[in-house]
Formats: C-alpha cells, sequence, structure tokens
C-alpha cells in the first residue's frame, strides 16, 4: 500500500534512533498513524498502524522504523549488567554433543550430530550404531553466518537417494534436492515453490509424489496467501517444468495436501486438510494401474483420521471419529462404507497423541496428565506390552517399517537431558545408545505438578520447577509458560534455555491450558473459537494460583510465550496488566481480525474463527491483543520478539503491537521489541542467533525483575 503520511514522518523515525531515559523512562523512536477505518459487521475499526503491515524488504518506510525500533532495543539490552554473564553461561551449557535417534535406512542408519555449538545439526551415517560416522550434509557450509538450514529429508526405498530441502533465514520456503547416497553425487534436481510436504517415494526409486503451490510473485514471498497447492509427481534427474500432476481441486482453492506411499508400494495416500486440526479428508490411488484415478475415501472435514499403515486392501488410521481421545480404526476400500469400517483398539482412559505400525505392531504414544506412556498392541488389536521408561517424563520416536525387528527412542524430563534408546521389537527390552553429555544432575532439581482451578472451575495442571532446596517464599523470579492451541501438549521436556533460567535462581512453570490436547479433542475444543477465552482464563488462574500458594508475587511474575504462545501472552497482559511484572510475547499472532490474510494464517480459522463471521468477530475483537490496549495504562515491562523473514506469523503483528503499546504505555517500565534479521518463525535459527536471543531475554527478565543471579 502507499503510505498516507508525509516525508517528514520518515526522518522523525530516522532522526530517533537512540534510546533516552526521561524522568527514568524510555524515549521511544515516534510512530506515525495513519486514518485507515475498517468496517466489520457495522462496528467501525480503527488501524492506524496499517502501514507496518507492509514487507521490510519492500518498504523503506517500514525498514527504517525496524532500524530506529532495534538500536533503542539493543541498547537497552547491552546496558544490562547481568547479560554477558547469562550469555556465557547458556553458551557453556550449550556446549555439549547431542545426537538424534538414529534411522535406519537399509543397512546404514542415519542421525543428526551437532559438535555443541555448530550453527546447524549435521546428517551423519554409519555402518553400524558403534561405527565411524560419516558426514552426509554439513548445512554449515551452505552459510557463512549459519542461516542456511536443512529443513527435510526422505530418504527412497531402498536407500539410494536422499531428498532433501534447505530453508533460507528461518522461511517456510523449501527448496527440494536430491543426493545419491552410494555416490555421493549431488543430481541436478531442483524443485521450488514447496511448503508444508515430504517426498513420498515410489517403490522402484524411479521419483517420489510431492506438493507445491504456484509461483509467486516477486515481492509477496513472504507475505502473500498460499493457494492452490497440488500433488506433482518427480522423476529422479528431471528438470521441475516436466513434473506430472497428480492431484489438484481448483474448486477449492485453500485446500492443501501432503500424501504417502503404502508400505506395500502399492498405494498412495492423499491426506486433505484446510486448516491447522488433523481433520483431513482421505484420497487414494492405486499406483500398480496406470490409469487409475484418485479415489475419494473419506469426503468430510468432521474428524481427525492419520492414515497408519495397511494390509492389502485395509487402512488402518487413527482417528477421534466417536472417541475424542482417540482410537485405531480399520477401512477395507472394497467395502469404504461407513458402517463397515472397524474398530481395532478403542479408546483408552487417557489422551491418544500418536501412534505408528513398527515391528508388525501398533506403537501408541498416551498422554496422562501431560506425561507420556507407550503401550504395544498386535495388529488384531490385542495388548502386547507397556514400555517401560526411566522416570516420568516425554518419549518420542518408535518408527520403522512392519518388518523391522528394532526402533529407537528418545527419553528426557525437565531436569534429565535427551537419552536414546535402542529397543528390541522382539523382546521388548531397551538398550541405553546415547545420553546427551549435559552437566547437570537431575537430583538438584525439583518438579511438582499441581491443579487449580480456572476461572470456570475446571481443573488445570501445571509444572513447577526449580532447584533443589529453595524456600517458594515468593521472593524468587518466576517465569510463567503456556501455549494453549492447535492441539498442542506441553510435556516434561529438556530445554538448555529453561536449564540456564532455574540455574540462575528462577522457578520455571509450564501450564498446560485449554487449546491443547493434554486431555483430548474435548479440551482441545474448549480452548478454540467461541471458547478461546478459557485459555486466557486458565493462564490467569495459573499466575494467580501461583501468588495464592506463596511461590511468587506480582513483582516477581513474569509470563512468556511464542506464536499462539505470544497471543496468549499478549491477551492477558492487556486484560491484566496488574498481575504481571514483565511479559515476553515472542512471534506472536497480535491483530486478532486480519491474521488471515496473510500466509499461512487462513489456516487457523480452525482455531481461531474469523472476523468474516459476526459472532466469531465479536469474540475476536474482545481480546484481540492490538485492539485492547489502553491509553493511559502501565503495562508490564514487555519485550516484543520477531523477525524478519518470519512468513508464517508476519512480522507486523509484532510491530502494529509495538507501536500500540509504546504509545497506550504510561510508568517507567520498558516496552521494546528485538527484531532478529535473517530469521524466521523459529525453525533453522542458528545456535549463535539462539545463544544471543536467550541472552537477553532472560537478561531483560533479569532486570525487570530485580533478580539476583544464583552461583
Amino acid at each position: 500500500m502507499r503510505h498516507l503520511w508525509n516525508a517528514w514522518a520518515i526522518l522523525l523515525i530516522a532522526a530517533l534512533p537512540t534510546a533516552a531515559w526521561a524522568g527514568g523512562k524510555l524515549r521511544y523512536p515516534e510512530t506515525a498513524r495513519v486514518d485507515q477505518v475498517d468496517d466489520y459487521h457495522g462496528t467501525q475499526v480503527a488501524d492506524p498502524y496499517r502501514w507496518l503491515e507492509d514487507d521490510v524488504r519492500e518498504s523503506a518506510d517500514v525498514a527504517a522504523w525496524v532500524k530506529a525500533q532495534n538500536k533503542v532495543t539493543f541498547k537497552y539490552l547491552k546496558g544490562i549488567r547481568e547479560r554477558g554473564t547469562i550469555r556465557d553461561r547458556l553458551e557453556e551449557l550449550w556446549n555439549f554433543e547431542r545426537t538424534s535417534a538414529p534411522k535406519r535406512v537399509g543397512d546404514r542408519y542415519y542421525f543428526f550430530r551437532n559438535t555443541g555449538l555448530q550453527n546447524q545439526d549435521v546428517l551423519m551415517v554409519a555402518d553400524s550404531l558403534d561405527g565411524e560416522p560419516r558426514v552426509v550434509l554439513d548445512p554449515n557450509e551452505w552459510s557463512e553466518d549459519g542461516t542456511v538450514a536443512l529443513s527435510g529429508h526422505s530418504y527412497s526405498w531402498d536407500g539410494r537417494y536422499l531428498a532433501y530441502a534447505r530453508s533460507v533465514a528461518g522461511s517456510d520456503w523449501r527448496e527440494w534436492y536430491v543426493l545419491d547416497l552410494t555416490t555421493g553425487e549431488q543430481l541436478p534436481d531442483v524443485l521450488h515453490w514447496a511448503k508444508w510436504t515430504w517426498p513420498a517415494w515410489t517403490h522402484d526409486d524411479r521419483g517420489f509424489f510431492y506438493s507445491r503451490f504456484p509461483e509467486v510473485e516477486e515481492g509477496a514471498e513472504f507475505q502473500a496467501l498460499n493457494m492452490n497447492q497440488k500433488v506433482y509427481y518427480h522423476r529422479v534427474g528431471t528438470d521441475q517444468s516436466r513434473d506430472v500432476l497428480v492431484y489438484e481441486r481448483p474448486d477449492h482453492p485453500e485446500w492443501g495436501f501432503f500424501g504417502e506411499v503404502t508400505e506395500d508400494g502399492r498405494y498412495l495416500v492423499i491426506h486433505v486438510y484446510k486448516g491447522t486440526d488433523d481433520r483431513y479428508r482421505i484420497v487414494y490411488r492405486d499406483l500398480l494401474e496406470p490409469y487409475a484415478v484418485p479415489v475419494e475415501l473419506i469426503g468430510d472435514f468432521d474428524n481427525q483420521y492419520a492414515f497408519l499403515a495397511n494390509d492389502g486392501p485395509v487402512f488402518y488410521f487413527e482417528t477421534d471419529l466417536q472417541a475424542p481421545l482417540g482410537r485405531i480404526i480399520a477401512i477395507d476400500i472394497r467395502r469404504p462404507e461407513r458402517e463397515n469400517w472397524r474398530e481395532v483398539i478403542p479408546q483408552a482412559e487417557w489422551a491418544l497423541r500418536g501412534a505408528t505400525v513398527t515391528g508388525n505392531m501398533f506403537v501408541l504414544t498416551y498422554l496422562r496428565d501431560a506425561v507420556t506412556y507407550v503401550r504395544m498392541f498386535d495388529m488384531a488389536g490385542h495388548w502386547v506390552r507397556d514400555v517401560e521408561f526411566p522416570g516420568i517424563g516425554t518419549v518420542s520416536g518408535f518408527g520403522g517399517r512392519r518388518s523391522a525387528t528394532e526402533t529407537f527412542y528418545s527419553f528426557a524430563s525437565f531436569a534429565t537431558p535427551p537419552s536414546i534408546y535402542r529397543y528390541d521389537m522382539l523382546t521388548g527390552g531397551s538398550e541405553l545408545w546415547r545420553r546427551a553429555p549435559v552437566d547437570v544432575d537431575p537430583g538438584d532439581y525439583e518438579v511438582q505438578q499441581i491443579f487449580f482451578a480456572s476461572k470456570d472451575g475446571t481443573q488445570v495442571p501445571m509444572f513447577v520447577v526449580h532447584r533443589k532446596g529453595i524456600e517458594l517464599d515468593g521472593s524468587h523470579p518466576t517465569l510463567l509458560y503456556g501455549y494453549g492451541g492447535f492441539s498442542a501438549s506441553l510435556t516434561p521436556r529438556f530445554s538448555i534455555t529453561r536449564l540456564a533460567w532455574v540455574q540462575l535462581g528462577g522457578v520455571y512453570v509450564v501450564a498446560n491450558l485449554r487449546g491443547g490436547a493434554e486431555y483430548g479433542e474435548e479440551w482441545h475444543q474448549a480452548g478454540t473459537k467461541l471458547n478461546k477465552q478459557n485459555v486466557f482464563d486458565d493462564f490467569i488462574a495459573a499466575a494467580e494460583e501461583l501468588i495464592e500458594l506463596g511461590y511468587t508475587r506480582t513483582d516477581k511474575l513474569a509470563i512468556f510465550g511464542g506464536s499462539n504462545g505470544g497471543l496468549l501472552v499478549g491477551a492477558c497482559m492487556t486484560q491484566r496488566p496488574d498481575l504481571f511484572a514483565a511479559a515476553i510475547p515472542a512471534v506472536g499472532v497480535m491483530d486478532m481480525l486480519r491474521f488471515h490474510q496473510f500466509t499461512a494464517g487462513r489456516y487457523w480459522v480452525d482455531d481461531y474463527g474469523s472476523a468474516e463471521d459476526p459472532e466469531e468477530f465479536e469474540a475476536l475483537y474482545a481480546y484481540s491483543p492490538y485492539h485492547n490496549l489502553e491509553s493511559g495504562t502501565a503495562y508490564p515491562a514487555t519485550l516484543v520478539t520477531t523477525a524478519d523473514t518470519d512468513d508464517r506469523v508476519v512480522p507486523g503483528h509484532s510491530f502494529k503491537f509495538t507501536a500500540a503499546l509504546q504509545e497506550a504505555h504510561t510508568g517507567d517500565a520498558p516496552v521494546v521489541i528485538r527484531i532478529e534479521t535473517k530469521a524466521g518463525h523459529g525453525a533453522g535459527l542458528p545456535t549463535d542467533k539462539l545463544i544471543d536471543e536467550y541472552a537477553d531475554m532472560w537478561a531483560f527478565l533479569v532486570e525487570n525483575l530485580e533478580m539476583e543471579i544464583a552461583d
């Protein structure tokens, strides 16, 4: 858009690049306002900072604003005495060798390794589990600053080829390449305009299926809506222009697709989606019939369906159909009518949060009060065994083929670094393969789970983590973290940044809010659309409970969350600015009336609703952080974070929120924005940038919670 403001405003922004203290209060760059008013179903809504939605790469005005804001922010952050100490401690903790669970492909084992402070993980291969590993791909060689990442990979059936993706500066856009693993030769294949897709190889290893969007107009790559995705077949060694169109729905340009080839090589199974929920339509195509057309197996978006495996024409799915906690069903495509569907494993008392078919068994991952449990069943649905773990924590892995006799999983908890185990599918025995050599003793920390009542009486759990022996008397700075959306469950996971906060002397709290799926689909739906306020009520109630228990005080309490969690923080600090001393809304969705008009935003209507619906508009407008800032209010000390290449939650959300917050805020607490360059929504961020970012965030909290760093 053309900005409706004068050239003097541009000069004014450029002329105020430095922070100054005036009576203990930061002086911020002035931000021009425009006379933009939109009509939503008869309600007039002002949007004075609409111009900040423009792409920073295309708009000199926005670029000047970013530069001015960053100059204020980084001068303030660098002036915090403890920042250097915090960064040193983070770097020291981060400097340990990290290894992913291996994946067996043919007779070799592939895994990722980071020696400690490498900006990107390196893909390795070994001929045996104890063999000497060799480098397959080292993304650290792709750029000097580590901002080009390996962002996806897929092995051909017999392990000859590797399709892998690169992303630049954290963008969701991927370029796919093909490597010959037998010769090490880089093939000429380059596939553009791909997002949210993984190659599905045919069993002849001659090519793969993938999804892509039409080419985007130059200059609109990071803001334009992603529409008209299609499924193609790519033959190895050929140009992308020769790819064969396999499936499209031009009558529904908002639909997206991802496919997989069944393990017997017979079928291509396409999941069709229109939002972020796992409520898929299912289409399949017989690959042995050259003239076969795609067949619709499930023709609505009413329930979750995740394809797991097949026995010939019998397809197995994980679903929440008539089972909000999840179950496994079988559908015979020769008799696809719903009355012929068969239950294989019924709904349990816990939420089913993942399923694989490995070693000819169903491996099901459940959550019981946000803690992971794994159970195994044979293909007829009979229970075989539960998997024993070394404690209460989070488990991931258990992938593999139907013929596999071994698999791998990773176990971790808040105070237990990741440990990778080899699991024998025949005997049920676990054998430690690698343990992360982090300098941490789990016995030095305490973890407790407590339940509290939300505003409507719903019982909500949260985990409280702190150093052993400290007295929870309200004197220790407390950081409350949450997410509350898109069926994302928060479980006891190990995190260097979290560990650093606790080592500094802080208390770390994770709240399992509605909107996640810790208790299944009903828990998720209770935090969506017209029920979204429940999520904020849960988070506010968690804060009040921590204060009521005497664990913390308002002047020692901060809140933190990213993406949808950034929305959470923004909504709660606008609804209860008196409750928190500090807030860090990271890469947040802050304008709830326009989010669906950019890049992937349209998918989020599943969780948020849309301002185009009158009833949903009322709910969105009531909590939209950007629209609910009130002039003359003393808000908590706030550090907004975003990145210039975030093409998922476009940075305009954070830009507009910050401008409105700086205008409305009164009091001495700083409200600043940290805008990372050559970075996106978080994925692929180089290690040195991660360390700098968390050093800044923790230093901001240390300063504003008046925290004395522990020895």
